[in-house]
Parts: structure tokens; sequence; C-alpha cells
């Protein structure tokens, strides 16, 4: 049956395990494929074709391995290459983008930070997207260069991490912001080292609970969800090291399985 198919997932790495925790919690008997493409990390450096590129490659592996849908849990590839995968390809398609509307909704203070790479500030649907919500709004952007790489090392709790992220924050507290947007799905591992250096009425708003629930709302409308009350497989391939999603998946130990494979 297609609703015992696996819910494919891909990143830049390591970082779209945040939004697979997600998924994996609201859909306890999905069964799922994730590719961390760490080689290639981060894609928010790279330009739109390269990035179009490395979507379809991961696209077709997925495929490949029987995907009955597919989930871009990477900021920089769903605002740059979407469109692309939707036009070219009959599975359903999640993307992630930086949370802006709930933040411009809940500001008290009208201004909000948002922490994201470069691939995803500099794209079309960002834009097109801050634009449409954040009327009358002060938007603090700064790229997070450097943080992508670091969590890809497993160096989350580093002091080098921590240097990054007070200069990358100092802005964003000049402009008195109330809500920081991440714009990356690494960052949510970013947000206990984050809750250390913001005062506590910043509030911090990552996607990865709407990405499930859209999940969720897409494999129902195609009548795709599993029903059937089993024992799913998780079954991970990174084409570098494994050891950082062992390591961020310690929780999950005992119902992943991990391999390196070339892709």
């Amino acid at each position: 049956m297609a609703s015992n198919l696996p819910i494919g997932i891909f990143d830049s790495g390591v970082g779209g395990t945040s939004i697979w925790k997600e998924i994996e919690d609201l859909l306890p008997y999905e069964n799922t494929i994730y590719l961390a493409d760490s080689q290639n990390a981060p894609y928010g450096n790279r330009s739109v074709d390269e990035i179009i590129s490395l979507c379809i490659k991961n696209t077709e592996l997925l495929l490949d391995l029987n995907c009955k849908i597919i989930v871009v849990a990477c900021n920089t590839a769903t605002t740059n290459a979407i469109s692309y995968l939707r036009d070219n390809y009959q599975v359903p398609f999640i993307g992630i983008e930086p949370a802006i509307k709930p933040a411009a909704l809940m500001t008290n203070s009208n201004s909000i930070g948002i922490l994201a790479t470069r691939g995803t500030l500099n794209s079309q649907l960002f834009s097109t997207t801050s634009k449409e919500h954040t009327q009358g709004i002060k938007i603090t952007e700064v790229i997070g260069e450097g943080l992508v790489q670091l969590i890809e090392q497993g160096n989350i709790d580093s002091q080098e991490m921590t240097d990054l992220l007070k200069s990358y924050l100092k802005p964003m507290l000049d402009a008195e912001i109330d809500h920081l947007v991440l714009g990356c799905s690494h960052y949510p591992y970013l947000i206990p080292k984050l809750r250390e250096l913001l005062p506590n009425r910043i509030q911090i708003i990552d996607s990865g609970e709407a990405v499930a629930r859209q999940t969720k709302n897409i494999l129902d409308k195609n009548r795709l969800l599993n029903n059937e009350k089993i024992t799913p497989y998780h079954q991970f391939y990174s084409n570098s090291t494994t050891s950082v999603i062992h390591e961020l998946l310690m929780d999950h130990a005992n119902s992943i399985r991990v391999e390196q494979k070339e892709f």
C-alpha cells in the first residue's frame, strides 16, 4: 500500500533532524528516510543553480527509495528550489520557510530579528514573504555565517559558537527585538545557548512544528497517512561522518539506523 511507503526528508546536513523529530513526534507510525547532504553544507553560500542541482539529486534518490512525500527540511533549499521541484516531479513536497508571519503577528515592539543563511535571506521567496507580512515592522536580518559548519562538526557548545552568536545577536538587541525567527533548520539546536544569551522577553520561533502539521495535512489530503499501528523504520543516510547524527538523536538511538552513503 502507498500509505506504508516512507516519508522522505533531506537537508544540507544534520540540521533537518530537528524537523524529523517534530514529524516523528506527530506521526509516530510513519516510516522515514532522511538524507544528510553534509558534504555540500551549507547550501546558503551556493548559487541558485547549484542549490537546485543538489535538490534534484536528493529528490531523485528519495524517489528511488519509494518515498511517498518529500520534506525539504532546509530553508535555503525551499526558498530557492521548491518551485522547480513542484513543477518537475509528481510527488508532494513540503517546504520550510522562516516563520516571519507569526513573529509579525505577535510582536509588541514592532521589531523582530531573523537569523538565517545568506541563501535564504537573498532568495526571492523570502523577499516576497517578508514584504507581505512585515509592513510597518522593523526587521533586523543577520546572516549566521559559520553556524552551520560548527553544528555539522558537533561544536555547538564551543567558545567559538558562543562568540559568533553574541556578535550576531548584538544588532538585534540594539534594535530591541521581541521575537527572534530562526531561518535555518540547523538553528533549533542552538536554542539552549540562545536562551542563555537573550533576555527572557525575547521569544524564539522556529518552523519545525508547523512543518510537521503541514506534512500530516498533505498526507491526509492525498490519503497517504499510515494508519496501521506498526513499529516504523527510520533510516538515515549521510555522505559524511555519521557521529553528529548519532549525537543529536541520542534519545532515539533504539529506533533509528544511521549509515554512511555516497550520494
